[in-house]
């Protein structure tokens, strides 16, 4: 931001040196780049941060100003006389992108006169490096740089339909700039047109076919807010930057809008003539009020290590632009204030900001090197611990962790989606071409990174990722689910990433044992697919990703990958372990050879053999599966499993093994149909 020696001394009186204050400046924030000696003038050549948009103008550095040496300020306050005929009679505005153009607001002034600009704005513009256009041009440039607020002037009688539309660009539109080159726009971004053609990009740059030339009588002041975000996308499609976009990304003063636009048409009517049309067209007149931020002097010491007096804070924050109202405290309770930022500090929230804003006009260096700040002692979460241990898992098994966006395209979000088949939330304004919904699962992504490393390199990526999904709702009303999730992209085969898994939940201290349900899920192979249980509660679903998904994905072998809910996992672990005394009697083992029908799983088995052991059940072990049509018959298997059982207080006698092994029978024939090979 450069800026004029001259043009601050308009604002307030300068009783110092450039040195002096270009040291100040830095000391509070506005680093010194350099200073510009131009013989009548003074340029500082300053470096203002992406939050401080209010000192993007020369009054908000000459508020800076004031409020560091206590000096008062002269903020103009412009009052354009205005005619006697509205300014609805003479133009229309409609604003149908309200997501992109917050608020937009236009004055016409009739029978201007456009010429060249007296030689005190030639000279201010040129001292901060714009050239001279004309005195309108040189008027909304002059505006832009006093007070950081964009604006753009139109030729009415230019305008088809006596209209102004604020709209998304339509496809195939192309902008004839004012620098003459033309620009092809895209649908999402964010024009200002007339009732047939686009005449500006919005925030960014007005088109030739409606700027003001020496033939121009009427004009059009356009003062408005545009979204950061559509005109940073905009400025960088375009490769088109300009003072206006900077601004804009950076957010302007909502209040500072109408000040802009009547202190325009002030110097317009008095440069180059005319009558101002009374009234305004406004699209959102109505400003949102700010929340008021309660701020206890007890922060100070506590923040800073220092204790601030009430009459310094209260100067230095109403010298910014704050409201305060005093707050009655109890007797013995540190005095609080109520501060109401100003509309042109989108970066004050919290109360801390209030005590940084008070720290570094205070100064910095009145904070003792060895003042003592306390400190309160804090542990770790459960959640947080438990997700190192997952990580710590992952990395032990091989599985490296990966970072996908959360926002994806349609063809990532519709192709797997095993948590929920609801519509997924689509944004306004996607962050990556073309990727516009929030993911509704993890291994999308994960596999077009598993993909694209085998394309570019040729290596088989194991990857796993924690982050969140986005489940809608089912009416799609309220809210998305926002569930932390574990998501993993393997080549190793199923019943490998399902060890995967079941070490974690022993890494986690999970009692329970883990179930496993087949599911039928689009995109994974029929028979390798399954949910995971805990407890009657899902954990997760695993699967193989089916032939047709490997060759969309171009994917090199077999792919299997799992997706894990956190919060189910995290309120089954025990991260603290526990201890148990080994018992010093030895244990019985009998092996069992049961016949089941296919349809039996393992995990179902072993679920009844644990509940018939009882307490003295100390050890089950899986075998193997045998299968033989010819003596079982068809449709059976034999699974083959060691039980073990030992007591704490005695030696188990072998008759007593035998009723246990019977009961476990019993249980198994009851729940499974089993019968036992002899």
């Amino acid at each position: 931001m450069l800026v004029s020696w001259t043009w601050l001394g308009r604002y307030l009186d300068l009783p110092m040196t450039p040195e002096a204050l270009t040291e100040a400046l830095s000391l509070s924030g506005l680093n010194h780049e350099q200073t510009i000696d131009l013989g009548e003038d003074v340029v500082i050549d300053l470096e203002v941060t992406s939050n401080r948009g209010d000192c993007l103008g020369h009054l908000g550095v000459a508020r800076e100003i004031a409020v560091l040496y206590e000096l008062p300020l002269r903020c103009p306050d412009p009052q354009p006389p205005s005619g006697p005929q509205g300014v609805e009679q003479l133009l229309r505005v409609s604003n149908h992108y309200s997501s992109a153009c917050l608020r937009y607001t236009a004055r016409v002034i009739e029978g201007c006169k456009v010429g060249p600009s007296p030689q005190w704005l030639v000279d201010s513009l040129a001292a901060i490096g714009l050239k001279s256009v004309n005195n309108v041009v040189d008027v909304t440039n002059y505006v832009m740089m006093e007070c950081g607020q964009p604006l753009h002037a139109f030729d009415l009688d230019r305008l088809h339909g006596g209209e102004i539309r604020v709209r998304p660009a339509q496809v195939g539109e192309a902008l004839l700039a004012i620098d003459h080159r033309s620009y092809p726009l895209a649908p999402e971004m964010c024009v200002i047109a007339d009732a047939q053609r686009p005449l500006a990009v919005a925030g960014v740059m007005g088109g030739a076919d409606s700027e003001v030339t020496e033939q121009t009588k009427r004009l059009v002041i356009e003062s408005a807010i545009f979204t950061p975000m559509h005109v940073r996308q905009t400025a960088r499609a375009l490769k088109l930057h300009s003072p206006s976009s900077y601004r804009f990304e950076r957010r302007v003063d909502p209040a500072g809008v109408d000040w802009a636009s009547r202190r325009a048409c002030q110097w317009m009517l008095e440069l180059g003539g005319g009558v101002l049309a009374s009234g305004v067209l406004d699209t959102h007149p109505q400003l949102e009020p700010r929340k008021p931020i309660v701020l206890s002097l007890a922060q100070f010491e506590r923040v800073l290590g220092i204790q601030v007096p009430i009459e310094v804070v209260t100067r230095i924050l109403t010298g910014l632009g704050c409201r305060l109202e005093q707050v009655h405290q109890p007797s013995g309770r540190a005095p609080c204030v109520l501060a109401t930022a100003p509309t042109w500090r989108h970066d004050l929230e919290r109360d801390v900001d209030l005590v940084e804003e008070v720290a570094r006009i205070y100064g910095y260096d009145k904070i003792p090197e060895d003042s003592p700040i306390p400190v309160a002692p804090s542990s770790r979460r459960h959640f947080d611990s438990a997700l190192d241990r997952v990580r710590q898992t992952m990395i032990a098994a091989g599985i490296s962790e990966a970072m996908t966006p959360s926002v994806v395209t349609e063809r990532l979000d519709d192709w797997l989606s095993p948590w929920t088949d609801n519509n997924s939330l689509q944004t306004i304004t996607p962050l990556l071409k073309g990727a516009n919904r929030l993911r509704r699962s993890l291994l999308p992504s994960l596999l077009q990174c598993r993909a694209d490393n085998w394309s570019a390199a040729g290596l088989y990526a194991e990857l796993y990722e924690v982050a969140h999904l986005y489940l809608p709702s089912e009416n799609g009303s309220a809210l998305p689910s926002e569930q932390y999730t574990l998501g993993i992209v393997s080549g190793r085969d199923f019943l490998q990433l399902k060890g995967v898994i079941e070490g974690l939940l022993r890494r986690l201290g999970v009692q329970i044992a883990l179930k496993v349900e087949r599911r039928s899920i689009a995109g994974f192979d029929r028979e390798h697919t399954a949910a995971l249980m805990l407890d009657q509660h899902l954990l997760g679903y695993l699967g193989r990703i089916d032939r047709q998904g490997l060759q969309q994905w171009k994917l090199p072998g077999e792919a299997c990958v799992a997706e894990v809910a956190l919060p189910v996992l995290f309120s089954h672990a025990r991260l603290v372990a526990q201890f148990h005394s080994i018992s010093p009697f030895p244990m019985v083992r009998r092996d069992l050879n049961l016949i089941v029908s296919e349809e039996v799983h393992w995990v179902d088995l072993e679920s009844s053999t644990r509940i018939a052991g009882g307490l003295e059940l100390a050890a089950i072990e899986y075998r193997e599966t045998y299968r033989d049509p010819e003596k079982d018959g068809r449709n059976t298997k034999r699974i083959l499993f060691t039980v073990g059982f030992q007591r704490r207080d005695t030696t188990l006698t072998g008759e007593e093994a035998d009723r246990m092994v019977e009961s476990i029978l019993a249980r198994c024939r009851a729940d499974h149909g089993a019968r036992l090979l002899l």
